[in-house]
This record gives C-alpha cells, structure tokens and sequence, in this order.
C-alpha cells in the first residue's frame, strides 16, 4: 500500500522533557509498561476469549499458548482453530493463515521507517517485525514520532513485548476458566480488539483518504459479507481503499 499524495505520516512532536536523559533501557521498560495500559487490557480480555475457545477445540494450554507467541495474530489463531476443529487439513489452515497475514505488510512497511535509527540491527527487526499486530502497530504509530530517534528500536521492542506478555497471561487464563465462561461471552472477548482498532483509527486519521477508507469500509463491509463471505475483508479492504483514494484525487484536483 503506497500512501496517497494527500497521506500524512506521523508529524514530529517536540520532543517531550520525560525523553530527556533517558538511555535505551528505559526506553524499553517505558515501552514494556504499554502492557499494563488500556491496549494492554484489551488484548488480555481478547486473548482469554481465544483461550477460552482453545480449549473449547481440544487444544492443550501449552499449544494454545505457543499459538499465541508464535502468531501473536488473533484473526490467524482463531482461523486455524476453525480449521483443526472442522477437521480441515493443516496445509490448508497453513494458506489460510498465511493470507490473513498479508494485511500485516503495508502496517509493517509504514512503521519500519521510523524505527531506523543509529543503533538499530538486522535482529533489531526481525524482532520488531514480529510483535507487527494491529494494536503494536497503532501504539507503535501513536507513540514513535514523539521519541528519539536513537530510543525508538528498544522502545517499539518493549511495545510489543509488553503486549505479548499480556496476551499470553490472557490465553492462559481464559484457558483455565473456559467451562465458566459462555461461548457468546468468549466470542465478545474477540471482539475487543477490532472495536479498539477501529477506534483508534478514527483518533488518528489525518488525511481525506484515511477517513473515506474507514467509511467505505465500514459501509461495504456488510454487505460483501454476505455476497462473498470469507472474501469480504480483502474485498472491503480494497474497495474502501481504492474509492477513497479517487476521492482524495478528485478533491486536490484544482
């Protein structure tokens, strides 16, 4: 996804005087205590939910949580349960994940750019590129501009440790009370994260073509629900995206 001529990255804000003095492991431990805030919460709400219908599958609570750490992708975890407890193969679970997983591309050639810095290496983003979900990405896009530039790598690291770390106490315990949690409770737990996202979005949206995808989506969303489920979101998404990005022509256009 290339950003529109009217897109606007995260401007630069004054460097805050809490950033004064403040060495690369503070920044990770300032990044790491995102866990304990809201986002933090929500996910561990949305990880009891998945852990809850983990075991409600078959799955052990040490699988549920390594599906956990090694896809950190709620959608892609709750789609390959799908698949196991249908019965389905685990090539085709493989695919599945695999093209929920396209949409974390744009997030991750957005953010990317601004965890360069002079201290950053190879495994630097490996790492990083991992914790690359919906809610690390936002926090990330949130919070990045206004931290140094040398501090970003350990502070984006810490993000998506923190938020992991919560994610995985979630499936752990939502695993454990599963039998005294209703499946539609569980199914509202999921459900957390895509309210946050979306609201997050709208908090941030700066340019015409960020607000008319969310609108176009959001619009279109339903109905290609119906006429192409399971194809609804990739075609939502690409609808929304590229009607918002005529509006946005049309609305530069002298």
């Amino acid at each position: 996804m290339i950003p529109s001529d009217d897109y606007e990255l995260p401007r630069p804000e004054p460097e805050d005087e809490r950033w004064h003095g403040v060495g690369s492991g503070r920044a990770f431990l300032r990044g790491l205590a995102v866990g304990l805030t809201v986002p933090g919460v929500i996910l561990f709400a949305s990880a009891a939910g998945y852990g809850a219908l983990a075991r409600d599958a078959g799955f052990s609570l040490i699988n549920s949580v390594y599906m956990m750490a090694v896809f950190f992708a709620l959608p892609a975890q709750v789609l390959m349960l799908d698949q196991i407890a249908r019965g389905g193969s685990l090539a085709a679970g493989a695919l599945a994940v695999t093209l929920t997983g396209l949409r974390l591309l744009p997030m991750s050639v957005l953010l990317m750019p601004l965890l360069k810095g002079p201290r950053a290496r190879y495994w630097h983003y490996l790492i990083a590129g991992h914790f690359i979900a919906v809610t690390a990405w936002m926090e990330g896009w949130r919070r990045l501009p206004s931290v140094p530039v040398d501090l970003r790598m350990e502070h984006f690291i810490g993000i998506g440790l923190g938020l992991l770390s919560s994610t995985l106490l979630g499936t752990a315990v939502g695993f454990e009370v599963a039998g005294n949690v209703p499946a539609i409770i569980a199914a509202a737990l999921l459900f957390l994260t895509p309210v946050y996202f979306l609201l997050s979005l709208l908090a941030t949206a700066t340019g015409i073509s960020d607000k008319s995808a969310i609108i176009f989506g959001a619009v279109l969303g339903p109905p290609l629900y119906l006429l192409a489920p399971g194809f609804d979101l990739l075609l939502a998404g690409v609808a929304g995206g590229t009607l918002a990005r005529v509006v946005a022509k049309r609305r530069l256009m002298p």
